[in-house]
Protein backbone atom coordinates (compact mmCIF):
# COMPACT_ATOMS: atom_id res chain seq x y z
CA UNK A 1 0.00 0.00 0.00
CA UNK A 2 1.06 3.57 -0.63
CA UNK A 3 2.03 5.68 2.34
CA UNK A 4 -0.45 8.46 2.77
CA UNK A 5 1.38 10.66 5.25
CA UNK A 6 4.83 12.11 4.61
CA UNK A 7 4.95 14.56 7.49
CA UNK A 8 3.15 15.64 10.55
CA UNK A 9 0.80 18.54 10.91
CA UNK A 10 -0.19 19.83 14.28
CA UNK A 11 -3.92 20.00 13.70
CA UNK A 12 -6.44 22.20 15.46
CA UNK A 13 -8.76 20.29 17.71
CA UNK A 14 -12.07 19.41 16.16
CA UNK A 15 -12.98 16.27 18.04
CA UNK A 16 -15.77 15.70 20.49
CA UNK A 17 -16.58 13.82 23.64
CA UNK A 18 -18.46 11.15 21.59
CA UNK A 19 -20.81 10.12 24.32
CA UNK A 20 -23.83 10.01 22.04
CA UNK A 21 -24.78 6.40 22.59
CA UNK A 22 -25.74 6.52 26.25
CA UNK A 23 -29.24 5.35 26.99
CA UNK A 24 -30.06 8.70 28.57
CA UNK A 25 -29.74 10.35 25.17
CA UNK A 26 -32.22 8.08 23.37
CA UNK A 27 -35.13 10.47 23.62
CA UNK A 28 -33.13 13.22 21.94
CA UNK A 29 -32.45 11.34 18.72
CA UNK A 30 -35.73 11.61 16.89
CA UNK A 31 -34.61 14.60 14.84
CA UNK A 32 -31.03 13.39 14.53
CA UNK A 33 -29.83 16.66 16.04
CA UNK A 34 -26.21 15.98 16.80
CA UNK A 35 -25.99 19.16 18.80
CA UNK A 36 -28.21 17.51 21.42
CA UNK A 37 -25.97 14.47 21.68
CA UNK A 38 -23.53 15.71 24.33
CA UNK A 39 -20.82 16.55 21.80
CA UNK A 40 -18.61 19.15 23.48
CA UNK A 41 -16.13 20.92 21.25
CA UNK A 42 -12.71 21.60 22.64
CA UNK A 43 -10.53 24.49 21.62
CA UNK A 44 -6.97 23.29 21.98
CA UNK A 45 -4.85 20.57 20.47
CA UNK A 46 -3.43 17.88 22.72
CA UNK A 47 -5.54 19.24 25.58
CA UNK A 48 -7.18 17.67 28.60
CA UNK A 49 -9.78 18.65 31.15
CA UNK A 50 -7.20 20.57 33.14
CA UNK A 51 -5.92 22.57 30.19
CA UNK A 52 -3.69 22.23 27.19
CA UNK A 53 -0.21 20.80 26.82
CA UNK A 54 1.59 22.24 23.84
CA UNK A 55 3.70 19.76 21.92
CA UNK A 56 6.54 20.74 19.62
CA UNK A 57 6.98 19.44 16.10
CA UNK A 58 10.12 17.66 17.28
CA UNK A 59 8.10 15.82 19.91
CA UNK A 60 5.43 14.94 17.37
CA UNK A 61 8.11 13.46 15.14
CA UNK A 62 9.38 11.47 18.10
CA UNK A 63 5.87 10.23 18.85
CA UNK A 64 5.51 9.07 15.23
CA UNK A 65 8.84 7.24 15.05
CA UNK A 66 8.86 3.46 14.82
CA UNK A 67 10.86 1.59 17.48
CA UNK A 68 14.52 1.27 16.60
CA UNK A 69 15.27 -1.88 18.58
CA UNK A 70 12.94 -4.79 19.26
CA UNK A 71 13.16 -7.43 22.01
CA UNK A 72 13.02 -10.83 20.32
CA UNK A 73 12.05 -12.54 23.59
CA UNK A 74 8.98 -10.38 24.30
CA UNK A 75 6.37 -12.82 22.98
CA UNK A 76 7.82 -15.91 24.65
CA UNK A 77 5.77 -17.36 27.51
CA UNK A 78 3.29 -14.48 27.40
CA UNK A 79 0.28 -15.29 29.57
CA UNK A 80 -1.79 -12.17 29.02
CA UNK A 81 -3.78 -11.01 26.03
CA UNK A 82 -4.23 -7.41 27.22
CA UNK A 83 -1.84 -4.59 28.01
CA UNK A 84 -2.31 -1.38 29.96
CA UNK A 85 -3.59 0.51 26.91
CA UNK A 86 -4.99 -2.31 24.75
CA UNK A 87 -7.68 -4.97 24.95
CA UNK A 88 -7.38 -7.93 22.60
CA UNK A 89 -10.27 -10.04 21.34
CA UNK A 90 -8.32 -13.26 20.82
CA UNK A 91 -10.28 -14.84 17.98
CA UNK A 92 -9.65 -15.36 14.30
CA UNK A 93 -13.20 -16.51 13.54
CA UNK A 94 -15.86 -13.75 13.27
CA UNK A 95 -18.45 -16.05 14.87
CA UNK A 96 -16.38 -16.45 18.03
CA UNK A 97 -15.13 -12.86 17.90
CA UNK A 98 -18.69 -11.53 17.93
CA UNK A 99 -19.45 -13.55 21.08
CA UNK A 100 -16.33 -12.17 22.80
CA UNK A 101 -17.31 -8.62 21.84
CA UNK A 102 -20.83 -9.17 23.13
CA UNK A 103 -19.58 -10.42 26.49
CA UNK A 104 -17.15 -7.52 26.78
CA UNK A 105 -19.73 -4.80 26.08
CA UNK A 106 -22.85 -6.38 27.59
CA UNK A 107 -22.00 -8.10 30.89
CA UNK A 108 -25.77 -8.56 31.29
CA UNK A 109 -25.34 -8.91 35.04
CA UNK A 110 -28.34 -6.69 35.72
CA UNK A 111 -31.12 -5.01 33.81
CA UNK A 112 -29.15 -1.90 32.88
CA UNK A 113 -26.37 -3.95 31.26
CA UNK A 114 -28.63 -6.30 29.29
CA UNK A 115 -29.16 -5.58 25.59
CA UNK A 116 -32.54 -4.90 24.08
CA UNK A 117 -32.22 -6.85 20.85
CA UNK A 118 -29.62 -9.27 19.47
CA UNK A 119 -28.92 -8.89 15.75
CA UNK A 120 -28.02 -12.13 13.95
CA UNK A 121 -26.08 -11.74 10.70
CA UNK A 122 -24.82 -14.32 8.18
CA UNK A 123 -21.10 -15.06 8.03
CA UNK A 124 -21.04 -15.08 4.23
CA UNK A 125 -22.13 -11.51 3.43
CA UNK A 126 -20.15 -8.53 4.69
CA UNK A 127 -22.60 -6.24 2.87
CA UNK A 128 -25.57 -7.52 4.90
CA UNK A 129 -23.62 -7.31 8.17
CA UNK A 130 -22.37 -3.80 7.44
CA UNK A 131 -25.83 -2.44 6.71
CA UNK A 132 -27.38 -4.31 9.66
CA UNK A 133 -25.05 -2.52 12.08
CA UNK A 134 -27.38 0.50 11.96
CA UNK A 135 -29.65 -1.57 14.20
CA UNK A 136 -27.00 -1.93 16.93
CA UNK A 137 -28.00 1.52 18.08
CA UNK A 138 -30.88 2.45 20.37
CA UNK A 139 -33.68 1.56 20.61
CA UNK A 140 -32.28 -1.95 19.98
CA UNK A 141 -29.04 -1.47 21.91
CA UNK A 142 -27.64 -4.90 21.21
CA UNK A 143 -24.76 -6.84 19.70
CA UNK A 144 -24.22 -8.23 16.27
CA UNK A 145 -23.71 -11.98 16.49
CA UNK A 146 -22.26 -13.60 13.39
CA UNK A 147 -23.57 -17.04 12.49
CA UNK A 148 -23.54 -19.75 9.87
CA UNK A 149 -26.78 -19.27 7.95
CA UNK A 150 -27.88 -22.86 8.54
CA UNK A 151 -27.25 -23.31 12.26
CA UNK A 152 -26.43 -21.36 15.39
CA UNK A 153 -23.28 -22.60 17.09
CA UNK A 154 -23.56 -23.73 20.69
CA UNK A 155 -21.55 -20.67 21.77
CA UNK A 156 -23.82 -18.28 19.87
CA UNK A 157 -27.04 -19.82 21.19
CA UNK A 158 -25.64 -19.86 24.71
CA UNK A 159 -24.69 -16.21 24.37
CA UNK A 160 -28.22 -15.23 23.38
CA UNK A 161 -29.54 -17.10 26.40
CA UNK A 162 -26.93 -15.49 28.66
CA UNK A 163 -27.81 -12.01 27.45
CA UNK A 164 -31.52 -12.67 27.96
CA UNK A 165 -32.37 -9.66 25.74
CA UNK A 166 -35.04 -7.39 27.14
CA UNK A 167 -36.60 -6.57 23.78
CA UNK A 168 -36.82 -3.24 21.98
CA UNK A 169 -39.82 -0.92 22.03
CA UNK A 170 -41.70 -3.41 19.87
CA UNK A 171 -40.74 -6.34 22.10
CA UNK A 172 -38.34 -7.87 19.56
CA UNK A 173 -35.55 -9.79 21.27
CA UNK A 174 -33.75 -11.18 18.21
CA UNK A 175 -33.55 -9.73 14.70
CA UNK A 176 -32.55 -12.06 11.88
CA UNK A 177 -30.76 -10.48 8.95
CA UNK A 178 -30.67 -11.84 5.39
CA UNK A 179 -31.31 -15.42 4.38
CA UNK A 180 -30.74 -17.28 7.64
CA UNK A 181 -32.42 -20.67 7.46
CA UNK A 182 -35.56 -21.99 9.09
CA UNK A 183 -33.22 -24.17 11.14
CA UNK A 184 -31.75 -21.08 12.77
CA UNK A 185 -35.21 -19.71 13.43
CA UNK A 186 -36.27 -22.99 15.06
CA UNK A 187 -33.34 -22.69 17.50
CA UNK A 188 -34.78 -19.38 18.72
CA UNK A 189 -38.02 -20.81 20.05
CA UNK A 190 -39.09 -18.83 23.09
CA UNK A 191 -37.67 -15.53 21.84
CA UNK A 192 -39.66 -12.86 20.02
CA UNK A 193 -38.03 -12.78 16.58
CA UNK A 194 -38.24 -10.40 13.63
CA UNK A 195 -36.56 -10.85 10.26
CA UNK A 196 -35.36 -8.63 7.42
CA UNK A 197 -34.95 -11.21 4.70
CA UNK A 198 -33.68 -9.17 1.76
CA UNK A 199 -30.45 -10.55 0.28
CA UNK A 200 -29.61 -7.91 -2.34
CA UNK A 201 -27.26 -5.48 -0.57
CA UNK A 202 -28.92 -2.29 -1.81
CA UNK A 203 -32.43 -3.54 -1.09
CA UNK A 204 -31.39 -4.83 2.33
CA UNK A 205 -29.70 -1.53 3.29
CA UNK A 206 -32.82 0.38 2.25
CA UNK A 207 -34.98 -2.00 4.31
CA UNK A 208 -32.79 -1.44 7.38
CA UNK A 209 -33.01 2.32 6.82
CA UNK A 210 -36.79 2.08 6.67
CA UNK A 211 -36.92 -0.15 9.75
CA UNK A 212 -34.87 2.27 11.82
CA UNK A 213 -37.04 5.16 10.72
CA UNK A 214 -40.17 3.29 11.75
CA UNK A 215 -38.94 2.47 15.24
CA UNK A 216 -37.64 6.00 15.79
CA UNK A 217 -40.75 7.87 14.75
CA UNK A 218 -40.65 7.68 10.94
CA UNK A 219 -37.78 10.15 10.79
CA UNK A 220 -35.00 9.33 8.37
CA UNK A 221 -31.54 10.58 9.41
CA UNK A 222 -30.43 13.33 7.05
CA UNK A 223 -26.82 12.16 7.05
CA UNK A 224 -26.05 9.00 5.06
CA UNK A 225 -22.83 7.15 4.31
CA UNK A 226 -22.60 6.00 0.70
CA UNK A 227 -20.37 2.96 0.20
CA UNK A 228 -19.73 0.52 -2.61
CA UNK A 229 -21.17 -2.99 -2.37
CA UNK A 230 -18.58 -4.30 -4.85
CA UNK A 231 -16.25 -6.94 -3.47
CA UNK A 232 -13.18 -4.98 -4.54
CA UNK A 233 -14.36 -2.11 -2.34
CA UNK A 234 -14.73 -4.19 0.82
CA UNK A 235 -11.81 -2.70 2.76
CA UNK A 236 -12.89 0.84 1.82
CA UNK A 237 -16.52 0.29 2.82
CA UNK A 238 -16.24 -1.63 6.11
CA UNK A 239 -14.90 1.29 8.25
CA UNK A 240 -18.38 2.82 7.95
CA UNK A 241 -19.67 0.14 10.31
CA UNK A 242 -18.25 1.75 13.42
CA UNK A 243 -19.93 5.08 12.76
CA UNK A 244 -23.37 3.62 12.04
CA UNK A 245 -23.08 1.50 15.19
CA UNK A 246 -22.27 4.72 17.08
CA UNK A 247 -24.87 6.98 15.45
CA UNK A 248 -28.23 6.01 13.92
CA UNK A 249 -27.21 7.00 10.40
CA UNK A 250 -27.26 4.31 7.73
CA UNK A 251 -25.11 3.09 4.91
CA UNK A 252 -26.67 2.92 1.48
CA UNK A 253 -25.03 1.12 -1.42
CA UNK A 254 -23.84 1.97 -4.89
CA UNK A 255 -21.92 -0.23 -7.32
CA UNK A 256 -19.66 0.28 -10.29
CA UNK A 257 -22.82 -0.07 -12.35
CA UNK A 258 -24.42 2.97 -10.77
CA UNK A 259 -26.96 3.85 -8.10
CA UNK A 260 -29.45 1.01 -7.44
CA UNK A 261 -33.12 1.91 -7.51
CA UNK A 262 -33.52 0.91 -3.84
CA UNK A 263 -30.81 3.41 -2.88
CA UNK A 264 -32.48 6.15 -4.93
CA UNK A 265 -35.80 5.52 -3.21
CA UNK A 266 -34.18 5.60 0.23
CA UNK A 267 -32.40 8.86 -0.54
CA UNK A 268 -35.68 10.28 -1.80
CA UNK A 269 -37.10 10.00 1.74
CA UNK A 270 -34.84 12.88 2.83
CA UNK A 271 -35.36 16.58 2.22
CA UNK A 272 -31.93 17.99 3.12
CA UNK A 273 -29.62 15.01 2.88
CA UNK A 274 -25.89 15.13 3.51
CA UNK A 275 -24.19 12.27 1.68
CA UNK A 276 -20.72 11.12 2.68
CA UNK A 277 -18.93 8.95 0.11
CA UNK A 278 -16.40 6.61 1.68
CA UNK A 279 -13.55 5.71 -0.64
CA UNK A 280 -11.65 7.13 -3.61
CA UNK A 281 -13.06 7.44 -7.11
CA UNK A 282 -11.52 4.09 -8.00
CA UNK A 283 -14.33 2.46 -5.98
CA UNK A 284 -17.06 5.15 -6.27
CA UNK A 285 -16.68 6.96 -9.55
CA UNK A 286 -16.85 10.69 -10.10
CA UNK A 287 -19.84 10.07 -12.37
CA UNK A 288 -21.74 8.45 -9.50
CA UNK A 289 -20.67 11.28 -7.21
CA UNK A 290 -22.12 13.79 -9.68
CA UNK A 291 -25.38 11.83 -9.97
CA UNK A 292 -25.70 11.71 -6.18
CA UNK A 293 -25.74 15.51 -6.05
CA UNK A 294 -29.37 15.26 -7.10
CA UNK A 295 -30.20 13.86 -3.65
CA UNK A 296 -28.22 16.20 -1.39
CA UNK A 297 -24.86 17.70 -0.56
CA UNK A 298 -22.07 15.21 -1.33
CA UNK A 299 -18.75 15.01 0.51
CA UNK A 300 -16.09 12.43 -0.30
CA UNK A 301 -13.90 10.99 2.48
CA UNK A 302 -10.98 9.09 1.03
CA UNK A 303 -7.32 8.20 1.13
CA UNK A 304 -5.23 6.51 -1.51
CA UNK A 305 -5.76 3.04 -0.03
CA UNK A 306 -7.84 1.32 2.67
CA UNK A 307 -5.43 2.16 5.51
CA UNK A 308 -5.30 5.86 4.72
CA UNK A 309 -9.04 5.94 4.05
CA UNK A 310 -9.75 4.52 7.51
CA UNK A 311 -7.51 7.24 8.96
CA UNK A 312 -9.16 10.00 6.96
CA UNK A 313 -12.56 8.82 8.19
CA UNK A 314 -11.34 8.74 11.81
CA UNK A 315 -10.16 12.36 11.47
CA UNK A 316 -13.12 13.68 9.49
CA UNK A 317 -15.66 16.05 11.03
CA UNK A 318 -18.37 18.06 9.28
CA UNK A 319 -18.87 21.03 11.58
CA UNK A 320 -22.21 21.93 9.96
CA UNK A 321 -23.85 18.55 10.56
CA UNK A 322 -21.57 17.22 13.34
CA UNK A 323 -21.09 14.07 11.27
CA UNK A 324 -17.80 12.27 11.76
CA UNK A 325 -15.40 11.16 14.47
CA UNK A 326 -13.10 14.18 14.36
CA UNK A 327 -10.23 12.41 16.13
CA UNK A 328 -7.54 15.06 16.17
CA UNK A 329 -6.69 15.10 19.87
CA UNK A 330 -6.14 12.52 22.65
CA UNK A 331 -8.70 10.88 24.86
CA UNK A 332 -10.29 8.27 22.58
CA UNK A 333 -10.77 4.62 21.86
CA UNK A 334 -9.50 3.15 18.60
CA UNK A 335 -10.12 -0.31 17.14
CA UNK A 336 -7.33 -2.02 15.22
CA UNK A 337 -7.95 -4.80 12.69
CA UNK A 338 -5.56 -6.41 10.25
CA UNK A 339 -6.31 -5.78 6.59
CA UNK A 340 -5.89 -9.55 6.17
CA UNK A 341 -8.92 -10.27 8.42
CA UNK A 342 -11.47 -7.56 7.51
CA UNK A 343 -14.49 -9.56 8.69
CA UNK A 344 -13.26 -9.20 12.28
CA UNK A 345 -14.01 -5.48 11.99
CA UNK A 346 -17.66 -6.39 11.45
CA UNK A 347 -17.76 -8.45 14.63
CA UNK A 348 -16.01 -5.68 16.61
CA UNK A 349 -18.33 -2.85 15.51
CA UNK A 350 -20.15 -2.60 18.89
CA UNK A 351 -16.95 -1.16 20.39
CA UNK A 352 -18.10 2.12 18.87
CA UNK A 353 -21.59 1.91 20.39
CA UNK A 354 -20.84 1.74 24.11
CA UNK A 355 -17.77 2.28 26.23
CA UNK A 356 -15.00 4.17 24.49
CA UNK A 357 -16.75 4.71 21.12
CA UNK A 358 -13.93 3.64 18.83
CA UNK A 359 -13.50 4.06 15.07
CA UNK A 360 -11.58 1.33 13.24
CA UNK A 361 -8.12 1.64 11.71
CA UNK A 362 -6.68 -0.95 9.37
CA UNK A 363 -3.25 -2.35 10.10
CA UNK A 364 -1.66 -3.36 6.79
CA UNK A 365 -1.23 -7.13 7.06
CA UNK A 366 -1.26 -6.65 10.83
CA UNK A 367 1.61 -4.16 10.89
CA UNK A 368 1.83 -0.54 12.04
CA UNK A 369 2.79 1.44 8.94
CA UNK A 370 3.80 5.06 8.52
CA UNK A 371 0.28 6.50 8.10
CA UNK A 372 -0.84 4.84 11.36
CA UNK A 373 2.28 6.00 13.22
CA UNK A 374 1.66 9.54 12.00
CA UNK A 375 -2.01 9.50 12.98
CA UNK A 376 -1.38 8.08 16.46
CA UNK A 377 1.19 10.83 17.03
CA UNK A 378 -1.51 13.48 16.54
CA UNK A 379 -3.67 11.93 19.28
CA UNK A 380 -0.80 11.03 21.64
CA UNK A 381 -1.87 11.86 25.24
CA UNK A 382 0.49 14.20 27.08
CA UNK A 383 0.66 15.81 30.50
CA UNK A 384 2.65 18.63 32.05
CA UNK A 385 2.67 17.77 35.75
CA UNK A 386 0.20 15.02 36.64
CA UNK A 387 -0.47 11.94 34.46
CA UNK A 388 -3.36 10.86 36.70
CA UNK A 389 -5.54 13.57 35.22
CA UNK A 390 -5.38 12.14 31.71
CA UNK A 391 -6.53 12.23 28.97
CA UNK A 392 -6.11 8.55 28.05
CA UNK A 393 -6.41 6.57 24.84
CA UNK A 394 -7.32 2.88 24.57
CA UNK A 395 -6.97 0.40 21.73
CA UNK A 396 -9.17 -2.60 20.93
CA UNK A 397 -7.37 -5.28 18.93
CA UNK A 398 -9.55 -7.74 17.01
CA UNK A 399 -7.76 -10.95 16.14
CA UNK A 400 -5.32 -13.47 17.49
CA UNK A 401 -1.57 -13.24 17.29
CA UNK A 402 -1.65 -14.92 13.89
CA UNK A 403 -3.10 -11.72 12.46
CA UNK A 404 -1.77 -9.04 14.85
CA UNK A 405 1.36 -10.10 16.71
CA UNK A 406 2.19 -9.40 20.34
CA UNK A 407 5.06 -7.29 18.99
CA UNK A 408 2.57 -5.09 17.13
CA UNK A 409 0.34 -4.95 20.20
CA UNK A 410 3.29 -3.72 22.25
CA UNK A 411 4.02 -0.97 19.73
CA UNK A 412 0.38 0.16 19.77
CA UNK A 413 0.35 0.12 23.58
CA UNK A 414 3.36 2.44 23.60
CA UNK A 415 1.93 4.80 21.00
CA UNK A 416 -1.30 5.10 23.00
CA UNK A 417 0.48 5.73 26.32
CA UNK A 418 0.28 9.11 28.05
CA UNK A 419 3.71 10.80 28.28
CA UNK A 420 5.17 14.04 29.58
CA UNK A 421 4.89 16.79 27.00
CA UNK A 422 8.52 17.84 27.31
CA UNK A 423 9.80 14.33 26.70
CA UNK A 424 11.25 13.90 30.19
CA UNK A 425 9.15 10.79 30.86
CA UNK A 426 7.56 9.59 34.10
CA UNK A 427 10.70 9.98 36.19
CA UNK A 428 9.13 12.16 38.87
CA UNK A 429 5.80 10.25 38.93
Amino acid sequence: MKKAFKGLVLTAALSTALAACSKDETDKMDGMDHENMNHENTDKNMGNSQGSTEVSNDMLAQFAAAPETMNENAAENVQVMNTKNTTRLDAQDPVRASVLVSQTIWPATHTESQPGTVILVPDDSWQITLAAADLIHHPNNGPILVTDKNELSTDTLNEIKRLNPKGNEEGTQVMIMGDLSEGVKSQLEGFQVEAIEETDPAQFAAAVDEKYASVSGDKYPESVIIVSADEVAKAFSIPAINWIAHMPEPVLYVTKGGIPEATKQALGQRENASLYLLGPDSVISKEIETELNEYGKVTRIAGEDPVSTSIEFAKFKDEETSFGWGLTEPGHGVSFVSSATPDLALAAAPFSHLGKHAPVLWLEEGKVTEPVYDFLATIKPTFEEDPTQGPYNHGFIAGGQDSISFETQGILDDKLEIVQADGEGHGSH
